[in-house]
C-alpha cells in the first residue's frame, strides 16, 4: 500500500506556516527601533520576514500620529503668543523625529538587502538539493538494475542517509519527486531479490522510528497551542516519508495509527481557525456598526457649539470602542479602519470649520454689540425722556437680536451696557413725571416702607400694635402701582412682614377690605369717574411699553399682543381725554 499523506497537504516544512499577526501599533517610535535592530541583529530570518512590513506599517503610522501632535502643540504655542513680540529666526525648523526615520530606513534598507541575498541563497541551494536527490533517485534505479544485492544493500542505505540530510527543493518540483523517491524505494524492496534477514531488519527499522512517530504525533493532540501543534505535526510528515517502508503486515495498522492522529490534529487546528474565523467575522460586524454610527454622526446637521461637544464626545466613545472590539481578518483590516477614520476625519475636519466661522461670527457680533454700548453711552445723559426711552428699548432689543461673544468678553460688555441703560432710566426717574417713571418711584417707596416694617419692634399692646398695623397698610395702599413684574414678589414680601410682625394681620386685612367695600359717602360725577379711568389706563400703557422693551425678538406672538394693547390703550387715552375736556367746557358753560 502507498503511505502518501491524504490528510494534510504535500508541502516541505514551513512552507505554508500560518504566520501570527503581531501588534505593533501601540509600541512607541524607539521600541519599534529596537525590535528591528533586535531581529536584525539576532538573524532569525523567519522572525524578521514575518514582522518586517508589519514593524513598517506601525512605524510610519506612528510617526505621523507624532509629527502631527508636534506640529499642533507648535500651532497652540504659536498662537498664545501671538499678542507679544517673538523675535523671528532666519534658521528652519527640524523635522521632528527625522533621525528616528533615518535610522528605520537605514535598517529597513539592510533588512531588503539581506532577505534578498538570503532568498537568492536558498533557491540556488534548492536548485542544487534538486541536482542532488534526483541524483540519488537515479542512482537507487541503477542499483534495481545490476540487482547485486550483497553489494547494492548497504550503498542504498548511504543513499538513503544521504537523500535525508539534503535540504528542501523548490515546491514546484516537491510533489513529483518525492512520490517518485518513494515508488523507487518500494522497487528496490519489493521487486528487487534480496536477502531476506537484511530486509526486515530494515523493516523493523523503520516500523520503530514510524512508531515513534506516532507517539509523538498522539502527544501533539494535547498541546494547547494549535497552530504549534499544527506545525510541529507537519515535521513529522515530513520525516516520515523520508524513512523507508515497513513490514507489508504492519503497514496498514501503522499507517491508520499516525493518521488517526494527524486527524484530531487536524480538527482541532480546524476549529481553531473557523473560530477565529468567526471571531473575526462578529469583530467585523462590530467595526462595521461603529463606522455606521461615525458616518451617521459626521454627516449629522450641528447648528450649535452644544451640540458640536455633545457629538464629539460620542466619536470619542466609539473610538474606545473600536479599539476594544478585536482584530478582524488581514484582508478587511485595512479597508474596516480607512472607513472608520474616514468617518471621525470628516466629523472633526467639519467641526473645524464649524468653530473657525463661529469664531469670525462671534467677532462680528463683538463689534455690533461694542457699537450699541457706544450708543446707549451717548444717550445715556439725555434728558428727552419719552424719544429717548424708545431708543434705549430699541437697543435693548437689538441687543438680544445679536448673537454670542466670546465668555472672556460676555460679561464686561454687558456690564458696561447695562450701566448706560442704568443711568439714563436712574436720572429719567428721578427728574420726569412721566407715568410709567412714577411705576418706579412706588416701587421705591413701597420698597422702603417694606423696610420700616420690617424693622418695626412691636408695643406689645394690642391697640396701639392694630392702629400701627392699620397706619402701615394704608400708607402702603396709598402708594399706588409699581412694575407688574415686581408686584408679585413685592406683594408677598409686604405680607410676610405683617404676619411676622403682628399675628392678627391678616383680620385686620380683611376687615380693612370689607370696609373699602362700602358705598362711598358721596358718588363719583362723571368727569371724576372719567378721569379715574384714564390714570389707570395711563398706568397701564406705560406698564406695556416698559415691558416691551425686556422681551427678545424671537417672542413673536407674545411681542405682538403687547403691541396691540399699547396701540388699544393710545386710542381709549385719547376718547377718554376727549370726554373729559368736554365736560371741563360743559361745566364752564354752566358757570
Amino acid at each position: 500500500m502507498s503511505e502518501d499523506i491524504v490528510t494534510i497537504n504535500d508541502v516541505q516544512p514551513e512552507a505554508k506556516n500560518e504566520k501570527e499577526y503581531v501588534d505593533f501599533s501601540e509600541k512607541s517610535l524607539s521600541e519599534i527601533l529596537d525590535i528591528f535592530s533586535g531581529m536584525l541583529e539576532a538573524e532569525d530570518h523567519h522572525d524578521l520576514y514575518k514582522n518586517a512590513e508589519h514593524l513598517k506599517a506601525a512605524f510610519y503610522k506612528n510617526l505621523k500620529k507624532e509629527r502631527a501632535a508636534v506640529r499642533a502643540s507648535a500651532t497652540d504655542d504659536g498662537e498664545s503668543s501671538s499678542d507679544s513680540e517673538a523675535p523671528v529666526s532666519e534658521e528652519p525648523r527640524d523635522i521632528p523625529f527625522s533621525g528616528e526615520e533615518q535610522r528605520f530606513k537605514e535598517m529597513y534598507s539592510k533588512y531588503k538587502i539581506e532577505r534578498a541575498e538570503y532568498n537568492a541563497r536558498n533557491e540556488r541551494q534548492m536548485e542544487e538539493n534538486l541536482v542532488t536527490k534526483l541524483g540519488i533517485i537515479d542512482e537507487i534505479k541503477a542499483l534495481i538494475e545490476k540487482g547485486d544485492v550483497s553489494h547494492g544493500f548497504s550503498e542504498f542505505r548511504a543513499l538513503q542517509q544521504k537523500w535525508r540530510e539534503t535540504g528542501p527543493i523548490p515546491n514546484s518540483r516537491y510533489k513529483d519527486v518525492y512520490e517518485t523517491y518513494q515508488h523507487t524505494v518500494e522497487m528496490f524492496y519489493d521487486l528487487v531479490s534480496i536477502d531476506r534477514d537484511l530486509r526486515d531488519i530494515d523493516f523493523k527499522k523503520n516500523l520503530e522510528v514510524k512508531t515513534r512517530f506516532c507517539e509523538m504525533a498522539e502527544k501533539l493532540a494535547e498541546n494547547k497551542n494549535v497552530v504549534e501543534a499544527f506545525r510541529t505535526l507537519q515535521k513529522l510528515h515530513e520525516e516520515w516519508k523520508e524513512f523507508g517502508p515497513v513490514a507489508k503486515e504492519y503497514r496498514d495498522s501503522i499507517w491508520e495509527r499516525f493518521k488517526a492522529a494527524t486527524s484530531v490534529i487536524n480538527k482541532k487546528y480546524q476549529a481553531y481557525f473557523e473560530e477565529q474565523k468567526a471571531r473575526f467575522k462578529a469583530n467585523l460586524e462590530t467595526k462595521t456598526a461603529l463606522c455606521e454610527k461615525a458616518e451617521e454622526i459626521a454627516g449629522k446637521a450641528i447648528e450649535s457649539a452644544k451640540e458640536w461637544s455633545r457629538n464629539a464626545e460620542e466619536i470619542v466613545s466609539l473610538q474606545e470602542q473600536w479599539k476594544k472590539a478585536g482584530a478582524v481578518a488581514r484582508k478587511d483590516s485595512q479597508k474596516i479602519y480607512d472607513r472608520f477614520r474616514a468617518a471621525c476625519n470628516s466629523f472633526y475636519d467639519r467641526r473645524k470649520a464649524y468653530f473657525d466661522s463661529f469664531k469670525d461670527e462671534m467677532q462680528e457680533n463683538l463689534r455690533k454689540k461694542i457699537a450699541i454700548c457706544e450708543q446707549a453711552e451717548a444717550l445715556m445723559d439725555s434728558e428727552d425722556w419719552k424719544k429717548t426711552t424708545e431708543a434705549f428699548i430699541e437697543l435693548q432689543k437689538q441687543w438680544k437680536e445679536i448673537g454670542p461673544v466670546s465668555r472672556k468678553k460676555s460679561e464686561q460688555l454687558w456690564k458696561r451696557f447695562r450701566a448706560a441703560c442704568d443711568k439714563f432710566f436712574e436720572n429719567r426717574n428721578s427728574n420726569s413725571d412721566d407715568p410709567s417713571v412714577g411705576l418706579y418711584l412706588n416701587l421705591k417707596s413701597k420698597s422702603a416702607l417694606l423696610k420700616e416694617i420690617e424693622a418695626f419692634v412691636p408695643s406689645g399692646n394690642e391697640e396701639e400694635d392694630v392702629k400701627a398695623m392699620r397706619d402701615f397698610a394704608e400708607r402702603w395702599n396709598s402708594i399706588g402701582y409699581v412694575p407688574i413684574k415686581e408686584k408679585a414678589k413685592l406683594s408677598a414680601a409686604y405680607k410676610a412682614a405683617l404676619e411676622d410682625k403682628f399675628p392678627f394681620a391678616e383680620k385686620e386685612l380683611r376687615s380693612m377690605r370689607q370696609q373699602s367695600r362700602k358705598p362711598a359717602a358721596r358718588p363719583m360725577s362723571e368727569k371724576e369717574r372719567l378721569i379715574s379711568i384714564y390714570n389707570k389706563k395711563e398706568a397701564e400703557l406705560a406698564t406695556y411699553e416698559n415691558n416691551i422693551g425686556f422681551l427678545s425678538q424671537s417672542s413673536g406672538a407674545l411681542m405682538k399682543h403687547l403691541q396691540d394693547q399699547i396701540e388699544a390703550s393710545k386710542a381709549e387715552l385719547a376718547k377718554l381725554e376727549a370726554q373729559i375736556k368736554e365736560l371741563e367746557k360743559t361745566e364752564n358753560t354752566e358757570e
